[in-house]
């Protein structure tokens, strides 16, 4: 029986707020609510946060998905033109750490016929346009202008002869080249302008972990010779 009195207390001092709470009253209808007051974000930090937030966007997008480039030579010729602008696919070959490189998520490599842009090797300061002409493992061998991978002659509809198709320049590897076999890890790229184009045939391979990217769109064109916007080009696919 000692412990009744402590039972009762502790009863009574749950209880005992509810029964101190006053009846809500009735709202009157015929008064309008009262706003709550709210915290209001100043107008420059409305735009700073909308300015970061695409920013970020921006950089995520130009790291791993999509980076546009200009062309400014006609190694390309009649692929691209000098004054395109490219959009160029950087998710294609993998996912790569945007300082560093690294390959982190590989989904596919390089295949013959496709226009990479790539760090050039010789100055990595600089990139390259060029189309891929063998990938690891390839001979390539080049005879009077006339390329064969693997003792196949490769007929490739892209290529441009600015000279005409006779060869001209004597051993000079622009005409005469390999055979050569292109390492594992490797591509071998050439311009489709071949007769003015520098390329594999003089500094040698390209580190596949140097590709950035296959292009495959050519989003803005500018004529700078006529001063004039190339219209037809704007949309055109690149093959």
């Amino acid at each position: 029986m000692m412990g009744a009195p402590k039972h009762q207390e502790t009863a009574k001092s749950m209880s005992a707020p509810f029964e101190s709470l006053a009846p809500v009253p009735a709202q009157d209808e015929s008064r309008p609510l009262a706003a709550q007051p709210t915290r209001t974000k100043s107008a420059w930090r409305e735009y700073a946060e909308a300015f970061g937030t695409a920013l970020i966007l921006a950089l995520l997008i130009r790291s791993f998905v999509v980076q546009a480039f200009k062309i400014p030579s006609g190694s390309m010729l009649p692929t691209l033109q000098v004054g395109d602008h490219i959009l160029v696919n950087k998710f294609i070959y993998g996912i790569r750490l945007p300082i560093a490189g690294t390959l982190l998520v590989p989904i596919s490599t390089p295949q013959r016929g496709d226009v990479v842009v790539f760090v050039y090797p010789v100055d990595p300061s600089k990139d390259f346009i060029k189309r891929v002409v063998g990938v690891g493992g390839d001979v390539i061998q080049i005879r009077d202008k006339h390329v064969s991978v693997n003792d196949q002659t490769w007929d490739d509809p892209h290529a441009y002869f600015a000279d005409g198709e006779a060869a001209g320049h004597g051993n000079s590897p622009r005409d005469t080249y390999g055979p050569v076999t292109v390492p594992p890890g490797h591509i071998f790229v050439m311009g489709d302008n071949r007769d003015s184009s520098y390329d594999s045939r003089f500094w040698g391979f390209v580190d596949m972990n140097e590709v950035k990217g296959r292009a495959f769109l050519i989003y803005w064109s500018w004529d700078g010779d006529d001063h004039w916007i190339r219209w037809n080009r704007i949309g055109e696919r690149i093959y």
